[in-house]
Formats: C-alpha cells, structure tokens, sequence
C-alpha cells in the first residue's frame, strides 16, 4: 500500500468514526421544563447525519483527494410514524442545490440513535413532474394504507420571467413499508394553491377527510389562510370541492400571517388532538411557532378547546439557521405507554424531539386558558389565576 492509499484509508476510517459518535450519541432532557412536555439536549437528526457513502465517493480511484462530492445542507419537517416498535421519520433532507427529498431514519427509543436507511425514498413522479417535493404529513389510515400527503412545488408558468414565482399543491403517495410508494395524482382543491394539507386517519361519513391549507400565492396566504377541512370521495384522484375554515387567522395573535395544521391530529377519548403552526411578523422578519388545540371526537372540524399562545417556541441555538426564528412540526409519535414524541425542526436546518404524554396534553389543552384577543382580558385572566394562587397559599398557613 501506497503513503497515499494509506492516508485515503485513514481518511475515510476517521469519517466512519466520527460518524458512529455522532449517531450512537446518548441524547439527554435538559433541566429546565415547564411541566408540558420535555426537551431533549441534543438535534436528533442534521446534515451530518447524512451516512458517509451518501456524501463521499469512497473510490480511490475515482475520488483520490477523498472530496465529498454531494453535499447535505438541512434535515428537517420529518414526517413520523410508531412502527414494529421502531421510531420512523419520513425526513426532508435537503441537498446544497436546494432540492429536497424524502429519507427514512429510524431510531430504538426515539430520542436518539436516529440512523437513516441505506437508500433516500425513490418517490414517483406524475405526468407533471415537480421540480422539489417536502413537509410529509403520514397517516396511518383505516383503509390499510399509510398514506404520504406532501407539499409538491413547480415553476409558476403564468410567471415565465419571474424566477421565484412557484406553485405549491398537495402531492400524495400511499404504501404499506416505506420502501415501495404508490404515486396518486395531486388533490384538486378550488383555492388556488395548497400546503400543509393532511389526511385524517378514519372515515368521516363514508369519506376521506382532510385538512388543508388554501392559499393565493406560493408564499402569501392573500385572502385565503386558516386550517380548510373537506371530504373526498378517494384518495386516488382526489378532490375537495368545498372547503370550510377550520381554525381562523387572528390579528395580532400567533396566526395573524397564516396557519397550517402539523401532523395528523391524535385520537382520544376526550377529543381529537392537534398540533399546528402559526405565523406572525416581526421587524427580524416572520416567526413561525406551534400551538395545540383539540376538536371534537365525533365532529373532528369542529374545535372544544384552543390555549392561548404557542406551544413550542424557538429557543437558544434553535433561532440560528437557514430561515431562523422558525420552528415546525409535521410528525408525532403516541407509543404502546401513551407517551407523545413530538418531532419539530429549528430554523429550517434539523429535527428535535419533546416528549410528552397523552394525560399531560389534554391537561394542557383543556385547563389553559383561551386567548381573549385583547390586552385587558389577559390581565384578566392572569388575575383570576393569581387569586386563586394567593387565596390558597394563605389557607395552607
């Protein structure tokens, strides 16, 4: 062996190494929680995660200066799903030319070790092939299938000048491993362009329901926004030909820019859960956070209980990234011991986890407080809670 066959071989043991540290590192909670839910230390999923012989040509022939030659740049907006006792995010991994794809990662306990399998997601095209894919919301469904609803974005051809000029619609592909998808036509909506867009996982009066997102641009809502909710007929060709609102934009609230429902929402016996995103603007630019109300388990349109403000917010090191100030959820997990695993990204740049529980989320959702849209109802409230507080420490003494 060569000196410089032996350095490429070192070169590339050290890659593996340093690898092998990162995934198999034991995340931990931090200290600090407000009794909601847990977050976790450490990113569960980043670019460096990518395996090594996604990103090096391990040839030394064809690649002797050990370059890499397809670079990562983000891994966020995982999609989840609890199978055979194994935590799956259907991840978005984001190359350094800006097109994402979709890749499975898989974890023992949920919280770290996450290892993503050995091949990206082959997803299928359309007769109108999209220029980049992303955001899969999965639902288990009741009709066998786990279905795959993400955003599919192409060049806007009513702009052929504009070079930032898109549109965004609702792709959707089923399958029963995550390996082999079945690609169905994009939904047909009749409010311009659609993201966010999520099945939920049982019938509603013989159909498939869904929660949508309807918007006028590719970036603005313009005079659409707000969680939609509309029934089709099938998945294969899906349409919804009336869509109600959901879950309105407010002014100045969380949601005064725009609103979209996370992942599919958790059925329990007070109510269905869900987790959202809401968008407002600031003077550093938009703030995305998420938020949780509950509908009811019969009506799943209809919402019961709606807290006040976010749920999970932005915090230390999850502000910086591509787009920073963001967080966003399209997955979570309920395990066999009602735990929730709730897998959000910071920034655009790689995935979380906080861990909660079924008991713990009802709690929260039912006995917080709604936002009375005005400073003095806060005051309001605030003050009720203070009453009570200092009237029953002073019975204590």
């Amino acid at each position: 062996m060569t000196k410089q066959q032996d350095q490429f071989s070192n070169r590339v043991e050290q890659l593996f190494i340093q690898y092998e540290a990162l995934v198999t590192q034991t995340n931990k909670p931090v200290e600090e929680s407000n009794g909601i839910y847990q977050r976790w230390l450490n990113p569960i999923v980043t670019a460096s995660h990518a395996p090594v012989f996604w990103r090096y040509d391990l040839n030394p022939v064809s690649n002797p200066l050990l370059l890499e030659r397809i670079g990562i740049n983000a891994t966020l907006n995982s999609g989840a799903i609890y199978k055979d006792g194994k935590y799956l995010l259907v991840v978005r991994v984001e190359g350094n030319d800006r097109k994402s794809f979709f890749a499975v990662a898989e974890s023992p306990n949920g919280v770290d070790n996450f290892r993503f399998w050995d091949y990206p997601i082959t997803m299928p095209e359309t007769d109108n092939p999209d220029t980049n894919v992303y955001d899969m919301r999965l639902t288990e469904h009741e009709d066998g299938y786990i279905y795959g609803l993400f955003c599919t974005e192409r060049k806007d051809k009513s702009q052929p000048n504009d070079m930032s000029a898109a549109e965004a619609q609702c792709g959707i592909a089923r399958t029963k491993d995550l390996v082999n998808w079945q690609r169905l036509p994009d939904l047909i909506t009749y409010s311009g362009q659609q993201r966010n867009v999520v099945l939920h996982p049982e019938f509603v009066d013989g159909k498939y329901a869904l929660y949508t997102r309807p918007q006028d641009g590719f970036i603005s809502v313009g005079s659409g926004g707000g969680i939609g909710w509309g029934l089709s007929d099938s998945m294969d060709g899906a349409e919804i030909k009336q869509e109600i609102i959901v879950d309105h934009k407010h002014y100045h609230t969380i949601t005064e820019v725009k609103n979209g429902q996370g992942p599919a929402p958790i059925k329990t016996d007070k109510g269905w859960l869900h987790l959202a995103h809401g968008v407002r603007n600031t003077a550093a630019g938009l703030r995305y956070v998420l938020y949780m109300f509950m509908t009811d388990l019969n009506q799943p349109w209809k919402i019961t209980h709606k807290p006040a403000g976010h749920f999970i917010a932005p915090q230390g090191a999850e502000r910086v990234g591509d787009v920073s100030n963001v967080t966003f959820a399209n997955g979570w997990i309920v395990n066999d011991k009602d735990e929730v695993f709730i897998y959000y990204a910071s920034s655009d740049t790689r995935m979380h986890v906080a861990t909660s529980s079924i008991e713990k989320l009802l709690d929260y959702v039912m006995n917080s407080p709604e936002d009375g849209l005005r400073s003095a109802t806060s005051v309001n409230t605030l003050k009720q809670l203070i009453d009570k507080n200092l009237a029953y420490m002073q019975g204590k003494h």
